[in-house]
C-alpha cells in the first residue's frame, strides 16, 4: 500500500506543536473512514526562531525525500521565505502562525506571488482583534483614549486601526510600554509636573492593552500602586491568547471596570459529539475539557491538528476520485528541478475541503486564508466587588459582527417603570390565547405567562408581548443567521423570549438564558390502544394444539380403562361363579365419563381392580394437575398482558415495533436532538439511528410535522406517535375531549425550559434570581399544579394513583366460559328431547297386550304362563355360541336377561280390587 507524506516544521520554541503533531497522526490511523487502508508517513524538522535561511534549507532536504504537503508552525520571517519555495515548487503549505511569547499577535505580510498562484494557506485566520476594538469602543461610544503596546508588539499591525479611527474622529494615543515596567511610571513622575500627571491620569481612565498577559498584570499593579489609576477607569486588554486564570488575575489587579477581549471556539457540551468530526475520531484528551489538557495548548497548537485533519481529507478525496499523484521528489538547489506536476491539483482539492476541527470550521475559500474566527467580550460591573464578577457580555464572528450589549448597567434590585418588548410563540399550556377582541390587543395566559406576570409583580416592570411572525421557535439557518424568536433577540427587535423555549448549547452561543423554571424531556403521545375483545380469550393460554392433543387424549385414556376393566370383570365373573360385580360398569361410555371426570377435578366413580388400572388413572392425574397448573399461570398472564394500555413505553420499544409510525415536528430542538443521536457514530445503542431513519424518512416530510398540534392531531386520528415536549404531550393528554391519548417517555432530563434573552442583557441575573426564589417558596410547583393537575379530565396511564377498576375483569373476558355452558345446557335439552321421543315411539311399537285371570278358579291364561314359565325352566337344549372376550356358558337351566320385567294381576273374586299385587 503506498503511503501519503507531509511534513511538519516548527521552531524550537513550538512548545507541544510535535506532541499535537503526532496525536493527530495517531488519531488518523485509528480512523479507517478517512484513510481507508492508506498509511501516512511524516517527518518533523525543528527550525530555529528568526531563521529563515534553516527553514528554507530543510524544507528542501524533505522535498528531496518526497512530499506532499508542508505544514509549517513558525513566525512571519521563516513563513515569507517559505512561501517562495513553495510557490516554486508547487508544493501545497498550510502555515500556523504562532505568537512571540505571549504577546498579541500581528499580520504575517507574506510576499505576492509571481504568477498569482499562491501555494501557502493561512491555517490561523488573519487578524481581526483590531475589527472587535473597533466596535467595541464604538458601543462604548469612546471619543478618547490611549493605546498602551508592549515593545515586542508590531506597531504595524495598528495602521489599519488608526486609520479607521481617524475617520471616525476619535483621538487616539499610543505609548510604547517597556519591558522595565516600574521605570517608566518612575520616568513620568520625573519628567511630569502635576497638572500633567492629572492630565494623564485622565486619560488612563479610558485606556486599551496590548501585552501579554504577565505585561498587563505588571503594568495594572503599577499603576494601581502609582494612584494613576481611579475607581472610575475603564480598560480594555485584547489578546487571542488569555487563559481563565490570567484573566481572574488581571480583574483583581485592577481598580475599575475592566473588559477582556480573547478568542474563543465551539463549545460542545456533548461529549460524544464533541469527540466526533466529519467521522473522525479525535482523542479523548483534546476534546475533553475534564482532562484538563486541552487548557494548557495554545492557539495554535489547536490549528496544527485542524490542518492535519484537513490535509487526510484531502487526501482521502483524492483517492476516492482515483485523481492521484505521485509524491513530489525535487531538488530545488538546481536550476533544472521542475516543479511538481501535481501541486495544483493537490492545491485545488485542499482548499475547496471544509472540516470540523478543534477551532470549528476551516476552510480556504476566503483568498487562502481561513476567515472562521470568534472572539468573546467579558466584563465586570463598576461596583465594589467587581473583580470577583466576571461574565459574558457578548460575542463576536466575523460572518455576523457584534452580538450583545457592552453598555454598563447597574441594575441591583428591581426594574420599576421599565418596559418590556416581548416575543412569544403560543404552545399549549405554556402560552395561549386568553381572548381575542377585534380592535384590542391579544391578551394570553398560560404558564409560562404566569411565571412572567409573577416575575413583573416582584421586579415592576411592565411588558408589551407579540407573537413571533414565522412561528418557530430558533434554529440556525445555512448562512449563520437564526429564524424565529431567537432571532428577534439577536435582531434586537425583543428584550426576551418567552414560550416553551428549551435551553440548548446551541442557543445559548447567540442569546442569553435565565435559570429554568420547569424540567423538560422528550416524550411519545399516542392513542390508547383499544382492547380486543375476544369471548374464547380463556381459551388463548394454550395453543390449538394443544387443545386438540388434550382433547384426543380423554378418549384415548378412556379406551385403555375400558379394556382394562373388561378384562378385570372376566376375571371376576371366573372368581364368583360366573356372576360379575353388581357395583362395577364396564361400559366405553362410563370409562370415557371417569376420564372426563378427573381431568375436570370433578372425580368419578371408583375403580376397583388391578395394578394395571390405578397405574393408568395415576399417570392420568399427574397429567391433569401439570395441564391444570400450566393452564392457570397462563391465563393469569395473559389476562395481565391483555389489560395493559400499550406495548410501546420507551423509545426502544417504539423502535423495535413497526405498527406505529412516528416523528416530529422538523426545524426543532427535538428534530435536531435525535438527528444528533441518531447521526452519531459512536452511539453503541441502534436505538436512536432506527428512530432518526423513520423520522428523517423522505427527508422528514412524510413522518414529521410542521407544527406540534399538527401532530397532536394526527396522533389522536392516526396510527402515529407524536414525539415532542413531555411538559406539552402531557397536557393535550390530560385535556383531551375523548380521553384517547396517553404519553410515554422517560421523564429524566438535565434540560429545561428557560427566558431567552439578548446577548449580555442586564436582566439575565436578576431574571435567574428571582425564579430561584419562586422555586424555594413553591410557588412554580403551584402554577405546575394549575397547569397540568394529576387528576385532570382524563386520567393518564403514567399516574402512579390509577383508579381501582381499571384492574377489574370485564364481562366480556368471561363471555367464552358463559358461552360454554350455555351451549352445554342447550345440548343437554336437545338430547333430553330426543330420548323422550325415540323411547315414546319405541314403547308404543313394544306395548304388550294385558291379561285378566281369575287365579283362584284357575280359568284364563296365568296358569297357562305359569305352566310356559316352568316349561321355559324346565326345557333344555344345547348351549349357545360363545361370545368374543368370554368363556362359553355352562349348562344349566337358561337365565332371564337382567332387565325382564313382568307384571301379575290378582282378582278379587267380588271384582272390587283390579290393582297389580306383584
Amino acid at each position: 500500500t503506498p503511503s501519503r507524506s507531509f511534513w511538519l516544521m516548527p521552531h524550537e520554541n513550538s512548545g507541544r506543536d510535535e506532541e499535537i503533531f503526532q496525536l493527530a497522526i495517531s488519531d488518523l490511523s485509528l480512523n479507517d473512514d478517512i484513510l481507508q487502508s492508506e498509511k501516512i508517513t511524516h517527518s518533523v524538522k525543528l527550525i530555529e526562531p528568526n531563521n529563515p535561511f534553516q527553514a528554507v534549507q530543510e524544507a528542501c532536504e524533505l522535498m528531496n525525500q518526497g512530499i506532499l504537503a508542508l505544514v509549517t508552525s513558525t513566525g512571519c520571517a521563516a513563513a515569507s521565505a517559505l512561501q517562495s519555495l513553495t510557490d516554486a515548487m508547487h508544493i501545497p503549505h498550510l502555515f500556523i502562525q504562532r505568537n512571540g511569547d505571549g504577546a498579541p499577535r500581528t499580520a504575517c505580510q507574506l510576499n505576492p506571488s509571481p504568477d498569482g498562484e499562491s501555494y501557502t494557506l493561512a491555517a490561523r485566520p488573519p487578524v481581526r482583534i483590531n475589527d472587535v476594538l473597533l466596535t467595541l469602543v464604538s458601543e462604548l461610544h469612546w471619543q478618547k483614549f490611549i493605546i498602551f503596546y508592549e515593545s515586542d508588539y508590531d506597531i504595524r499591525g495598528l495602521q489599519t486601526f488608526m486609520d479607521q479611527s481617524s475617520r471616525m474622529g476619535l483621538d487616539v494615543s499610543l505609548q510604547r510600554v517597556d519591558r522595565n515596567v516600574s521605570r517608566v511610571f518612575t520616568d513620568l513622575f520625573n519628567t511630569m509636573r502635576t497638572e500633567e500627571l492629572n492630565r494623564y491620569r485622565d486619560t488612563l481612565r479610558r485606556a486599551v492593552l496590548l501585552m501579554s498577559p504577565r505585561g498587563a498584570q505588571v503594568f495594572i499593579h503599577q499603576a494601581v500602586e502609582t494612584n494613576l489609576a481611579s475607581k472610575d477607569s475603564h480598560w480594555v486588554y485584547a489578546n487571542e491568547e488569555v487563559s481563565d486564570a490570567d484573566i481572574m488575575e488581571l480583574v483583581h489587579s485592577s481598580l475599575g471596570r475592566m473588559t477582556i477581549i480573547r478568542q474563543i471556539f465551539p463549545l460542545w457540551r456533548d461529549t460524544n459529539v464533541r469527540c466526533m468530526r466529519n467521522n473522525h475520531r479525535i482523542s479523548s484528551l483534546l476534546c475533553d475539557p475534564q482532562e484538563g489538557y486541552l487548557q494548557s495548548l495554545e492557539v495554535s497548537n489547536l490549528y496544527l491538528y485542524d490542518s492535519v485533519l484537513m490535509l487526510a481529507n484531502a487526501f482521502y478525496r483524492k483517492l476516492e476520485d482515483r485523481k492521484w499523484h505521485s509524491m513530489a521528489s525535487l531538488n530545488c538547489m538546481r536550476k533544472s528541478t521542475k516543479p511538481w506536476n501535481g501541486g495544483w491539483s493537490m492545491l485545488d482539492t485542499i482548499q475547496k475541503g471544509r472540516i470540523s476541527g478543534l477551532t470549528g470550521v476551516m476552510d480556504f475559500r476566503a483568498e487562502g486564508s481561513n476567515s472562521h474566527v470568534q472572539f468573546e467580550i467579558l466584563g465586570t460591573s463598576y461596583s465594589e466587588t467587581f473583580g470577583k464578577d466576571v461574565k459574558r457580555l457578548a460575542s463576536w464572528e466575523s460572518t455576523r459582527g457584534l452580538n450583545g450589549s457592552l453598555k454598563e448597567n447597574r441594575i441591583e434590585s428591581g426594574m420599576q417603570g421599565v418596559m418590556l418588548k416581548i416575543v412569544t410563540l403560543p404552545e399549549e399550556p405554556f402560552v395561549m390565547v386568553a381572548e381575542n377582541i377585534l380592535g384590542q390587543p391579544k391578551r394570553y395566559k398560560g404558564f409560562s405567562i404566569d411565571v412572567l406576570d409573577a416575575l413583573a409583580k416582584i421586579l415592576g416592570f411592565k411588558y408589551d408581548i407579540y407573537q413571533v411572525g414565522d412561528g418557530k421557535y430558533g434554529s440556525a439557518l445555512p448562512n449563520g443567521s437564526w429564524n424565529g424568536m431567537i432571532g428577534e433577540l439577536i435582531g434586537k427587535r425583543a428584550d426576551l423570549a418567552i414560550s416553551a423555549i428549551t435551553i440548548t448549547p446551541e442557543r445559548e452561543s447567540v442569546v442569553d438564558f435565565s435559570k429554568r423554571y420547569l424540567d423538560y424531556s422528550v416524550g411519545i403521545l399516542m392513542s390508547k390502544s383499544e382492547e380486543k375483545i375476544n369471548i374464547f380469550s380463556l381459551l388463548a393460554p394454550f395453543d390449538l394444539a394443544v387443545w386438540a392433543c388434550i382433547a384426543a387424549a380423554i378418549p384415548v385414556v378412556g379406551i385403555m380403562i375400558f379394556l382394562l376393566r373388561r378384562i378385570q370383570a372376566v376375571r371376576c365373573q371366573n372368581n364368583a361363579g360366573g356372576h360379575p360385580p353388581p357395583s362395577v360398569s364396564t361400559s366405553l361410555q362410563s370409562a370415557i365419563w371417569i376420564v372426563y371426570g378427573a381431568f375436570v377435578q370433578q372425580g368419578g366413580d371408583s375403580i376397583l381392580g388391578s395394578v394395571a388400572l390405578r397405574i393408568v388413572m395415576g399417570s392420568w392425574w399427574l397429567f391433569t394437575l401439570i395441564v391444570c397448573s400450566s393452564y392457570t399461570a397462563n391465563l393469569a398472564a395473559y389476562l395481565t398482558v391483555s389489560r395493559m394500555d400499550n406495548a410501546v413505553r420507551s423509545f426502544q420499544d417504539l423502535s423495535k415495533q413497526a405498527d406505529l409510525v412516528y416523528g416530529t415536528v422538523r426545524d426543532s430542538a427535538v428534530y435536531d436532538y435525535f438527528q444528533a443521536k441518531g447521526t452519531n457514530p459512536l452511539e453503541q445503542d441502534s436505538t436512536f439511528a432506527e428512530l432518526w431513519k423513520t423520522i428523517n424518512q423522505n427527508n422528514a416530510f412524510e413522518n414529521s410535522v410542521s407544527s406540534p398540534s399538527e401532530g397532536i392531531k394526527r396522533a389522536k386520528q392516526e396510527s402515529y406517535a407524536f414525539l415532542w415536549d413531555m411538559a406539552v404531550l402531557e397536557y393535550a393528554a390530560l385535556t383531551d375531549d375523548d380521553c384517547t391519548l396517553t404519553v410515554a417517555g422517560n421523564s429524566m432530563s438535565t434540560r429545561g425550559y428557560g427566558m431567552a434573552l439578548q446577548h449580555g442583557s442586564p436582566y439575565r441575573d436578576l431574571f435567574s434570581q428571582k425564579i430561584l426564589e419562586l422555586q424555594e417558596k413553591g410557588d412554580l410547583d403551584t402554577l405546575k399544579q394549575k397547569w397540568w393537575p394529576r387528576k385532570g379530565r382524563c386520567d393518564l396511564q403514567s399516574h402512579a394513583d390509577a383508579q381501582p377498576e381499571g384492574r377489574a375483569l370485564h364481562l366480556h373476558s368471561f363471555a367464552g366460559v358463559f358461552c360454554i355452558l350455555a351451549a352445554g345446557l342447550l345440548l343437554a335439552l336437545l338430547v333430553a328431547a330426543l330420548e323422550t321421543w325415540w323411547n315414546s315411539n319405541h314403547c308404543r311399537r313394544e306395548q304388550p297386550k294385558e291379561v285378566t285371570t281369575d287365579i283362584s278358579s284357575g280359568q284364563g291364561p296365568v296358569p297357562s304362563l305359569l305352566t310356559q314359565t316352568r316349561s321355559m325352566v324346565a326345557t333344555t337344549g344345547p348351549p349357545a355360541p360363545p361370545r368374543p372376550w368370554s368363556r362359553p356358558r355352562p349348562p344349566g337351566p337358561p337365565v332371564l336377561p337382567r332387565d325382564a320385567t313382568a307384571t301379575l294381576y290378582f282378582m278379587d273374586p267380588a271384582g272390587a280390587d283390579t290393582s297389580p299385587r306383584f
